[in-house]
């Protein structure tokens, strides 16, 4: 079989970057190791920048997006007790659309499916072959047989831990790392949000997030060791920790059965450049932001917004030089995305080994963010999404 180009990973940057090639009247595969199932539920990012949401509209594919989506048009910061907004509208007038990251893929492959793309899913031993030649391959197992695919251009959009990436020779890339010494202890709750908007707090006992996922459940986080235990963490335990952390006077966290938990580590990570030959990395697998700053998806779109562009100016003028530039160009959104989530990170969490100084200091900036138009400007552009660099 061949095809004009294979994708690596059926999640939100596959199947974008899938929908886009099909606009421009180019053929694709994706291939997903995991179930439909498994990759539709799959709880991940839910803050969408205003730019990823009119993306998806402009693809055909924002329509449930727009009627269930949850438009938000600031934050608060709380510190000290008290709440701060972070007006994103009167600064930039912009917004962002809360809407799991789930539910975008349930939309993407829905539509897939319906216009007749190729999805194969369960997809066992992966592997990929002669990425520097001009027919690179996907070799792979379904229901027991021996399956290859032959295209002309290669997609890893398999995540940080898929086969594309290590399928450069490692003398190739440059990582660039930073293992944070905290994790997020997340939750789902059957609860109204308690807020209409999201709360980042800085507390002493350390960092708290109150979000949602739609107005009949909330996402709450909670800042805990990198390999905590479950076990340590009762259902009741938690909420004490959260109205703790996020308490205001007047204010009561609204509580509700829990239905998930789970722990996420917290990493920056840049692999650079993000192509070898045929292969173009996507999305995770070239990179991860800690969450604090909500840009996982909407980097992983942004990636493939400009990886169709250059893969259509090949096809319609037999032009390579965007191609050539397709690293130079998504590393330099990545880049801004790491410094910004690394800030907000930097400023809502207690670290190991701080002392008093630190302490204060850190107070002294969310006092100074807060109560300067600039600074607050600068935290608003970036967390509603930066405009996109020309190509």
């Amino acid at each position: 079989m061949h095809k004009q180009v294979g994708i690596v990973g059926a999640g939100p940057a596959g199947l974008i970057l899938s929908h886009l090639l099909q606009r421009e009247g180019i053929e694709s595969i994706l291939i997903e190791k995991h179930s439909q199932e498994h990759v539709q539920e799959r709880v991940r990012a839910g803050v969408l920048e205003q730019g990823t949401v009119e993306l998806l509209v402009e693809m055909g594919v924002g329509e449930r997006l727009r009627r269930e989506g949850l438009i938000h048009y600031g934050i608060e910061l709380s510190f000290l007790g008290r709440r701060h907004r972070i007006d994103f509208k009167e600064l930039t007038g912009r917004g962002i659309t809360v809407y799991g990251q789930n539910e975008v893929v349930k939309d993407l492959t829905k539509a897939r499916m319906e216009e007749g793309g190729e999805i194969v899913f369960e997809a066992e031993d992966v592997s990929l072959h002669d990425v520097q030649t001009s027919r690179p391959s996907i070799h792979y197992r379904k229901n027991g047989g021996a399956e290859q695919v032959t295209c002309d251009f290669i997609a890893g959009c398999d995540g940080f831990h898929g086969i594309c990436r290590p399928s450069i020779p490692a003398e190739i890339l440059t990582v660039h790392e930073r293992i944070y010494p905290f994790g997020w202890l997340g939750i789902l709750a059957e609860a109204p949000p308690s807020s209409h908007e999201l709360i980042y707090a800085n507390h002493e006992r350390g960092f708290a997030l109150l979000s949602m996922r739609s107005p009949k459940v909330s996402r709450l986080y909670l800042q805990c060791e990198p390999e905590e235990e479950l076990a340590n963490w009762p259902d009741e335990r938690i909420w004490e920790e959260l109205e703790t952390r996020l308490a205001v006077d007047n204010w009561k966290l609204t509580r509700g059965p829990i239905f998930q938990k789970g722990v996420t580590g917290m990493r920056s990570f840049v692999a650079e450049p993000m192509q070898f030959g045929r292969l173009f990395l996507a999305g995770d697998a070239a990179h991860i932001v800690p969450p604090t700053g909500a840009k996982g998806l909407n980097l992983a779109a942004a990636d493939v917004r400009v990886l169709a562009a250059a893969i259509a100016e090949f096809y319609k003028f037999g032009n390579e030089s965007l191609l050539k530039r397709y690293s130079e160009i998504a590393l330099r959104r990545i880049w801004k995305a790491q410094r910004f989530s690394w800030w907000m990170t930097s400023i809502l969490h207690r670290f190991p080994g701080e002392n008093s100084f630190d302490h204060r200091r850190q107070l002294a900036e969310l006092d100074y963010l807060t109560g300067s138009r600039a600074a607050s400007q600068s935290l608003a552009e970036n967390y509603v999404g930066l405009p996109f660099d020309p190509f």
